[in-house]
């Protein structure tokens, strides 16, 4: 039973008030003055504070004052004959939650009882009762998605119920439905994957990583404006829709796509392809000195840049432009002192923080408490975003008239199960991905390339496959296998094919005036 500390020196008047509220199954505790609705604070905290505003001795703008001291989650509703704007504007700044007229009528009441203590439970309930109505409708999509474009929308679908429903005991179902889906799209990709290599012409294929520049930025390049395009390392779907209304602030969205990341979905491949506009295997032979093998020491991004300068160069642009890569914030403020100055068209920044924040979880325990499931992923993710300098980066990239490209390289899955494969000892160590000679995996649900070459991926060697893990699954080794079994379950990972992973973010944002 919820319960309300009404306060008010006339408060005789106000019975049939109480006795409608009593009668509406809500406990009432009255005060006369500030001093006994303090008193009664002390004996027990409501759920609600109805207060009036104009009580002899104790103020109420005092007693609010002190009701906000003491217990700051209080919902407090000044109620109040006057309609002098200095008051109100006092009364806002302490926090009250609502302000009413007198004379107010307990339709009123009601409203403001279901406004501030009971939202959260209207508002869940009704979200479920949506979900449960459109649950069929999103495995209907699941089960007859032919194209990428409804994948694309089956990804937006079940990203807005993953947060909608984050905090409801419904959560199991969305993930199951998630699960369902991820089946299903291994099973597309599977059958649809290669026949994309060998397109007449691009429009008969998705938008791809190495199709990014050409497909978003050479357009606005073309119109005279000034373009960033940011690149968020490991970024989902999900994730950009936590982040938009902080970035709604200042930029209005021009235009929300979802692209498709190449496989492997992870940085070496697909972030090399952003930038140089090739598929991987094309890069190694167009220009082997910026491609790094699997088994090379070397940094797999450490010519960005340069692959960037090739891109420009085959497609004869005399655009110049600035390239910035931030792993730490005293760097991210570097770049934001330098924008002002820039005079480039063309000016990329990659934020790595959370491909570091999706690694940090794998190897930290306290990391993993942090961000145990997507919700707290999510969380993460917007906190990063509301207190890092990305935040002033963007907002200062506004402010200068810069057009916004926001984007990723690939995204990221939570993986559970891990399936047992077996390769020579120079297959490379992603556990979503593996690369090699002689890949045994008894699995069905690998998907795996036996002729690289024809999807534009190098072969390290003339019998090298690759095989993608699908879904949740990870791959693990026979030797030691529970022990990894354990350490990576639960952990977010990439280069395999998942909705999460593969359909990613591709906004167009312009600056607000």
């Amino acid at each position: 039973m919820s319960q309300i500390l009404w306060v008010d020196d006339e408060i005789d008047l106000l019975q049939p008030y109480i006795i409608f509220l009593k009668s509406k199954g809500y406990e009432l505790v009255t005060a006369t003055n500030g001093e006994d609705a303090l008193d009664e604070l002390e004996i027990a905290v409501p759920d609600i504070v109805f207060l009036d505003e104009n009580m002899p001795g104790m103020t109420g703008l005092e007693t609010l004052q002190e009701i906000k001291r003491l217990h700051p989650e209080v919902p407090v509703v000044m109620i109040t004959k006057s309609e002098e704007e200095h008051i109100m504007e006092q009364a806002i700044g302490e926090k009250i939650a609502d302000y009413l007229i007198k004379p107010v009528n307990p339709n009123q009441i009601l409203m403001c009882l279901k406004k501030h203590v009971h939202q959260q439970e209207i508002v869940t309930e009704q979200l479920q009762q949506n979900y449960r109505q459109e649950w069929s409708d999103i495995s209907y999509m699941i089960d007859t998605a032919t194209t990428i474009e409804e994948w694309q929308a089956i990804e937006r679908t079940l990203s807005r119920w993953d947060i909608e429903l984050e905090n409801s005991p419904m959560r199991s179902l969305i993930e199951d439905q998630r699960t369902q889906a991820n089946a299903a799209f291994a099973k597309w990709i599977a059958k649809h994957y290669e026949a994309w290599f060998s397109a007449q012409s691009s429009a008969d294929r998705p938008v791809m990583s190495h199709d990014l520049m050409k497909h978003a930025v050479f357009p606005l390049l073309d119109k005279g404006e000034k373009v960033l395009l940011c690149v968020i390392d490991n970024f989902r779907y999900d994730q950009w829709k936590t982040i938009q209304p902080l970035i709604s602030e200042f930029y209005t969205v021009r235009s929300e796509e979802q692209y498709t990341s190449i496989l492997p979905t992870a940085t070496q491949y697909a972030r090399n392809a952003i930038f140089s506009g090739l598929l991987p295997l094309q890069i190694q032979q167009m220009y082997p000195q910026y491609w790094v093998e699997e088994g090379d020491e070397e940094t797999k991004n450490q010519y960005e840049k340069e692959l960037v300068q090739t891109l420009l160069d085959r497609y004869r642009r005399r655009e110049s432009f600035n390239y910035w890569k931030v792993n730490e914030s005293d760097f991210c403020e570097r770049v934001i002192a330098q924008l002002k100055g820039v005079q480039a068209p063309l000016n990329i920044v990659v934020l790595n923080f959370i491909d570091m924040l999706s690694h940090s979880r794998t190897e930290s325990k306290m990391m993993r408490e942090l961000a145990n499931d997507e919700a707290a992923y999510r969380s993460l993710t917007l906190s990063w975003f509301r207190h890092s300098p990305t935040y002033e980066l963007l907002r200062r990239a506004a402010d200068l008239g810069f057009t916004l490209v926001l984007t990723t390289d690939h995204g990221t899955t939570r993986v559970k199960n891990a399936v047992q494969i077996i390769a020579d000892k120079n297959t490379n160590t992603n556990i979503r991905y593996k690369v090699g000679k002689a890949l045994n995996c008894s699995s069905k649900n690998v998907f795996s390339i036996e002729q690289p070459k024809q999807v534009g991926l190098p072969c390290p060697n003339v019998s090298s496959s690759y095989a993608f893990c699908a879904g949740s699954d990870f791959f693990a080794y026979p030797n030691q296998f529970n022990y990894y079994a354990q350490y990576y379950r639960n952990t977010f990972q990439h280069g395999g094919i998942s909705l999460e992973e593969m359909i990613i973010p591709l906004v167009t944002l312009t600056p607000k005036k």
